[in-house]
């Protein structure tokens, strides 16, 4: 028999405020208060401040000295930077470990692409980046490389949140072809093609995002 392990009050709580800030639900600059949240979770001080120390490593939320906790702006700088990192990342992880794929990765690797379309077809964004995140760590896995997932964690957060734009965003698109593609070339043996047309999706999500228009933050 199999069940659930619950989670503590700080994986609760790191959780939901992760979800609310991936959403949108807490805009950018929304100043975050402890006892505020504490008080709308049900939750003591503790758990939250352990949770905003987790998010704030996450790039999620903003710890500048002197000054109130925000939930982070995304501008079209940073938003670049972290494409970049996250290309570095991701495509190397893929690289290694598109030679150890089988058959059983590359079920599970449709499996997430089909809740990946369905998820956005349900306009659920969060669901959505998540399906999308598994997909590729399927086979960084694969690689054996148990590090470079650790540095992936720490930038999918935020990759997430800027993905979380609206469900009809054509940017979803650069992604839903990207690993439709790749997986095709996977399941046909053509693992080369496979990580060359993976590479392709982030040159093309950054040309996208290089378009948008990102609110520079303001002066307190």
């Amino acid at each position: 028999m199999s069940y659930a392990v619950p989670l503590t009050r700080r994986e609760a709580v790191l959780r939901q405020l992760r979800q609310e800030i991936v959403s949108g639900q807490l805009p950018a600059g929304t100043v975050i208060k402890d006892a505020e949240v504490a008080a709308r979770l049900g939750v003591s001080i503790t758990p939250i401040r352990e949770a905003i120390a987790q998010l704030a490593a996450e790039g999620l939320i903003d710890l500048a000295p002197n000054r109130p906790r925000r939930v982070t702006q995304v501008t079209q700088k940073n938003a670049l930077e972290l494409i970049d990192v996250m290309a570095v990342l991701a495509c190397a992880g893929f690289e290694w470990g598109a030679p150890n794929l089988n058959e059983e990765h590359l079920a599970k690797m449709r499996v997430r692409l089909d809740e990946f379309v369905e998820a956005l077809r349900r306009e659920d964004v969060v669901t959505a980046g998540a399906s999308g995140a598994d997909f590729s760590t399927i086979v960084i896995m694969a690689s054996g490389n148990r590090e470079l997932q650790t540095h992936v964690d720490l930038v999918v957060a935020r990759t997430l949140r800027l993905l979380a734009l609206t469900a009809d965003s054509d940017v979803w698109q650069i992604w839903i072809r990207g690993y439709r593609d790749t997986l095709e070339l996977l399941e046909r043996g053509e693992r080369g093609a496979a990580v060359e047309r993976h590479r392709r999706i982030y040159t093309e999500y950054r040309a996208r995002v290089e378009t948008l228009l990102f609110d520079e933050p303001e002066d307190d």
